[in-house]
């Protein structure tokens, strides 16, 4: 099992960067999306609504792996 700087496994670390970052972009999309609609481009709209759905979905599955992790020896913090 690799670890970082932080002590904890490599996979965890990126598993929770990655369901971070997707959940922080969701919550700014939703800015995206009042920008386009209150500028009367629904098309846009719909593609930042579609973007966000993505990195909803993606935040889930992380979720669902640090679910699986959990408990486990890969779940960190490494033993010294």
């Amino acid at each position: 099992m690799a670890t970082g700087e932080t002590g904890f496994s490599d996979i965890m670390f990126d598993l929770i960067s990655v369901q971070y970052h997707s959940l922080k972009a969701g919550h700014d999309y939703g800015q995206y999306v009042r920008d386009a609609e209150n500028a009367g481009k629904t098309e846009i709209a719909e593609f930042f609504r579609t973007v966000m759905a993505q990195d909803s979905e993606r935040a889930a599955k992380c979720h669902e792996f640090l679910k699986q992790l959990s408990g486990t020896g890969d779940a960190g913090p490494a033993a010294s």
